[in-house]
C-alpha cells in the first residue's frame, strides 16, 4: 500500500492504494483521507472504484524505441490471480497503520495478532540459535528435533499419533493450509466452508481452481455448523471440508458431540477430506474444551490437522506453522514447499522447540495470556451487551468478538451518509470514532463486525467509549 503525505496550509493528506472495499485484483481502488493538523476532522468519503469487466485483463503499454517505433507490451495477469480477492483484514490493518503513522490517533482492533511479547525463553532460543551459527538451511519438512517435538505435543495434548515423516513445518500455518488445499484439490472440486470464515479459505480454494461452497451459520446457534445443512450440500464434487475451532472470526468452539455428528456424515463420503485449523486451540475459555477432529473414530485417515505458534505463543512474526496427516497427503505438501519457499527459518524452528518445551498447553506463560484475553472478552461482552440494537454470541475461544450491528443499517448518519452495510459502518467508526475494525462481509456475514481484543484492557475501554459515542446519534432501524 502506497502512502503519500503532503502538507499545505495546515492540512495533511494521506493517499492509500489499498483494496479497502475488498474488490477483485482486477479492480483499482484509491482512498483519499484528509484531516486538519489537529487530526480530529477525519474524512473517508472519497472512495473511487473502477473495475475491468473482462475475466482476463490485457493491458498494453507503449514504449518508444530509439527508432520511434511503438512496442506493445502485454501486461496481462493470470485468470487465477484475477479471481482472488485481496485480504480485507490485511488491507484495513495496513490502512489503519498508515493513519497512525501519519499522526491520526487511530485505535487498531483489526489485526489478529496478540499484543504480548513472545515469551522470553522462546525469544532467547531464537537469539541463541543466531549466536551459535544455526543460520543455515534446514531439511525442507523441518528439523527432526522440531518435528519430533510436534509429534509428542500432538500425542500428549490432542490424542493423535504421527511419525516425524507425517509432519511438514512451514512458514506459518497460512502456508500449511494453502499447500494442503493445493495438494488435494483439482479443478472442479468443491471446498465446503462454514461462514463466518477466515478470509483466506475461499481464496485458497480459488487458487487451487476449486469452488468454495459457503454454508451460512446463525448467531443464535453460536455460529456452529448444522450437520443437516452440511449433509444437504455434500456432492460428488465435494473434496474438502474446512473446520476452524476455536473460530476466527467468531470465537466459537465446536463441542465434541457436534464434531462427532459431523464425522458421521463425513464418513459416508470416501472423497471428502477434512482440514482442521486448530491454530487457536490453547486460547480457550473454560468450560469449553478443544477436540482435534483427527482424534475422532475413523477421522485420522482423512484429516489434515494444521496448527502453529503465532497465536498462543505470540510468535506472529516468527512465521512458523505445521501440518500433520497421513503420509501420502503430507508428502504432497512437502513437495509443493520444496519448489516454493523450501524450509522454514532455522532460528524460528529452534524457538518453536523451546515453545513446545514450556509444558502442557504452553504452561504458565500461555495461561497468563489466556487469563488476560478472558478478562478483555468479559469486559467487551458486558459493555456491548448493554448497547441498544446489538446481538452478541459470547466467544468461547480465540480473541475476537463478532457483533451483529445490522439493526443500524439503513440509518442516515449526519455528516457521513447512509449506513448501508458492515463495510460502511466500519468506515463510519473509523471516520467518527477513529477505531479500525473489520467488516463482516470479509468473513461471509455482512450483518456483523469483527473486533479483535488482542489489545490492552485500557485500549479496549477507550475504543468502546469511542464506538458508543459514535452510536449515540444513531438509532436502530429495526427492533432487536
Amino acid at each position: 500500500m502506497a502512502v503519500s503525505l503532503h502538507n499545505s496550509t495546515g492540512i495533511s493528506r494521506v493517499g492509500f492504494d489499498s483494496q479497502f472495499l475488498g474488490s477483485h485484483s482486477a479492480s483499482k481502488a484509491s482512498v483519499s483521507v484528509s484531516f486538519h493538523s489537529s487530526l480530529t476532522n477525519l474524512s473517508l468519503k472519497s472512495v473511487e472504484t473502477s473495475k475491468q469487466q473482462s475475466y482476463r485483463i490485457t493491458a498494453m503499454s507503449k514504449t518508444e524505441s530509439s527508432s520511434s517505433d511503438q512496442v506493445k507490451l502485454d501486461i496481462s495477469l493470470s485468470p487465477r490471480v484475477n479471481s482472488v480477492k485481496p485480504s480485507k483484514t490485511v488491507a484495513i490493518t495496513d490502512h489503519a497503520t498508515a493513519l497512525a503513522q501519519a499522526g491520526v490517533p487511530v485505535i487498531r482492533l483489526a489485526a489478529g495478532e496478540p499484543d504480548f511479547d513472545t515469551p522470553a525463553i522462546i525469544a532467547e532460543a531464537g537469539i541463541n540459535a543466531i549466536r551459535e551459527g544455526y543460520t543455515r538451511y534446514t531439511p525442507n519438512a523441518g528439523t527432526l528435533e522440531l518435528r519430533t517435538a510436534i509429534c509428542h505435543k500432538l500425542k500428549e495434548e490432542n490424542g493423535i499419533s504421527y511419525s516425524h515423516d507425517q509432519i511438514v513445518v512451514s512458514n506459518g500455518a497460512k502456508q500449511s493450509i494453502l499447500q494442503a488445499v493445493l495438494a488435494v484439490c483439482s479443478p472442479g472440486d468443491e471446498v465446503i466452508i462454514p461462514a463466518p470464515y477466515w478470509v483466506s479459505y475461499p481464496e485458497m480454494a480459488r487458487l487451487a481452481d476449486a469452488t468454495p461452497i459457503i454454508l451460512p451459520t446463525l448467531i443464535h446457534d453460536n455460529f456452529l455448523l448444522d450437520p443437516e445443512v452440511l449433509e444437504s450440500k455434500i456432492s460428488e464434487n465435494s473434496r474438502l471440508l474446512v473446520l476452524c475451532s476455536p473460530s476466527n472470526p467468531t470465537g466459537s468452539v465446536y463441542p465434541k458431540k457436534l464434531l462427532e455428528k459431523i464425522a458421521e456424515i463425513v464418513a459416508k463420503h470416501p472423497r471428502l477430506l477434512v482440514l482442521s485449523d486448530e491454530i487457536y486451540e490453547h486460547i480457550i475459555y473454560a468450560p469449553a474444551t478443544h477436540t482435534s477432529f483427527a482424534s475422532l473414530p475413523g477421522m485420522w485417515e482423512r484429516t489434515l490437522t494444521v496448527n502453529g505458534f503465532s497465536k498462543a505463543f505470540a510468535m506472529t512474526g516468527w512465521r512458523l506453522g505445521y501440518i500433520a496427516g497421513p503420509k501420502h497427503f503430507v508428502a504432497a505438501c512437502n513437495k509443493i514447499q520444496s519448489q516454493s519457499t523450501s524450509g522454514a527459518s532455522s532460528m524460528a524452528q529452534k524457538a518453536g522447540v523451546a515453545a513446545l518445551g514450556l509444558g502442557y498447553a504452553g504452561g504458565e506463560a500461555i495461561s497468563t495470556m489466556v487469563k488476560a484475553f478472558r478478562e478483555r472478552r468479559d469486559f467487551l461482552v458486558k459493555s456491548f451487551g448493554e448497547l441498544e440494537g446489538v446481538k452478541i454470541s459470547e466467544p468461547q475461544g480465540a480473541f475476537y468478538l463478532f457483533i451483529d450491528f445490522s439493526s443500524y443499517y439503513g440509518i442516515e448518519a449526519e455528516g457521513f451518509g447512509k449506513i448501508e452495510n458492515s463495510e460502511s459502518l466500519c468506515r463510519y467508526f473509523l471516520d467518527k470514532a477513529q477505531v479500525a475494525l473489520v467488516p463482516g462481509d470479509a468473513f461471509g456475514d455482512n450483518s456483523c463486525i469483527r473486533i479483535s481484543y488482542a489489545a490492552s484492557l485500557t485500549t479496549l475501554q477507550a475504543a468502546f467509549e469511542r464506538i458508543k459515542k459514535a452510536l449515540i446519534s444513531l438509532r436502530p432501524a429495526v427492533p432487536v
